[in-house]
């Protein structure tokens, strides 16, 4: 059975040279092979559960009528309330943007714990960029510089899922990928939320206590033109028997970064796969907008007849 790979963050930077490698190798396996992985010894337990508690605490103490005042009313709205209760999408959630300015609404207290927690995976956000940069064989900045991760652009999204028999339907949200660098998951309660391994298999995520999910983003496959994949995941209600309070963070790169295949991950037997556009023009491609932040993935893929040319010249030119 495919089983979720679980990366200690604190022995990616072990002075412990051996101990360090291993953990780097075991790191890449994870993003090729299944394109996320369980984080641990990355954000202190006391800030991940006091931000849980801030997220509860907000949907608890204030009902959807106050909430609605962040009902999205143009594109400038950098705090976004949303609803919705059908077949095939079952959640509210709020939608802030994080970095590389933080909006939170208005509850000092949300905006504290929340804001602590951000700043702590921010620093990880760096760490890891480092490790993955290494396990690619490039330097340790190769990915902050490419994606300008100080300008980063990043969405938090904050989501409440009701109770199975609250629900009118089964999907809490349908199968998709994110954008950006990566997507980091915390959640107070396991269920629903499943990935689909490489090899086409659903698996449901179970993240233990003081565990962060991380999810590769789509611009980090389009960066190394496939190697390494963004993940497919959906949420299912069916077996939800309690609420579940969730924060899902896209990491992404600065909005004026322009991403493509990088020229170390092609060659003639591996073509482009995916056009370049800047972050902000990719998140914009279907219509929707930056904070929206929906993938555009299938979008910006090169057409078959031109991955199949240069497929037919790199067979000729080895005749």
């Amino acid at each position: 059975m495919d089983e979720i790979p679980t990366i200690d963050y604190s022995l990616l930077f072990s002075k412990d040279h051996n101990e360090r490698a291993k953990s780097l190798e075991h790191l890449g396996k994870a993003c090729q092979d299944f394109g996320c992985f369980y984080l641990i010894n990355g954000v202190e337990e006391r800030v991940v559960e006091g931000a849980l508690k801030g997220i509860s605490d907000y949907f608890e103490l204030t009902n959807q009528e106050e909430r609605s005042e962040y009902l999205k009313k143009n594109s400038m709205d950098r705090i976004r309330w949303y609803l919705r209760s059908d077949a095939g999408e079952n959640r509210e959630n709020i939608k802030i943007v994080t970095h590389p300015e933080y909006h939170c609404p208005s509850n000092l207290i949300v905006a504290n714990a929340i804001g602590e927690y951000l700043k702590g995976m921010h620093e990880v956000e760096l760490g890891l960029a480092k490790a993955i940069s290494t396990t690619l064989g490039y330097e340790e900045t190769y990915i902050e510089k490419e994606f300008k991760l100080e300008a980063g652009f990043d969405v938090a999204t904050l989501n409440l899922y009701p109770p199975s028999l609250q629900s009118k339907g089964s999907t809490g949200l349908a199968e998709h990928t994110d954008p950006g660098f990566f997507v980091s998951l915390i959640q107070d309660v396991n269920g629903g939320l499943q990935v689909l391994s490489h090899q086409g298999n659903w698996i449901t995520v179970n993240i233990p206590r003081n565990t962060i999910f991380i999810g590769i983003g789509d611009h980090l496959e389009i960066l190394t033109n496939g190697k390494y994949k963004s993940h497919i995941h959906q949420v299912i209600l069916d077996n939800n028997e309690v609420k579940r309070i969730s924060m899902a963070t896209l990491h992404g790169p600065s909005l004026d970064t322009l991403v493509a295949p990088a020229p170390g991950f092609i060659n003639d037997s591996h073509p482009p796969t995916y056009r370049g556009m800047t972050y902000k023009e990719s998140l914009e491609l279907n219509g929707f907008d930056e904070i929206d932040v929906q993938s555009s993935l299938i979008q910006l893929q090169m057409p078959l007849s031109f991955l199949i040319s240069c497929m037919v010249l790199y067979f000729y030119n080895c005749l």
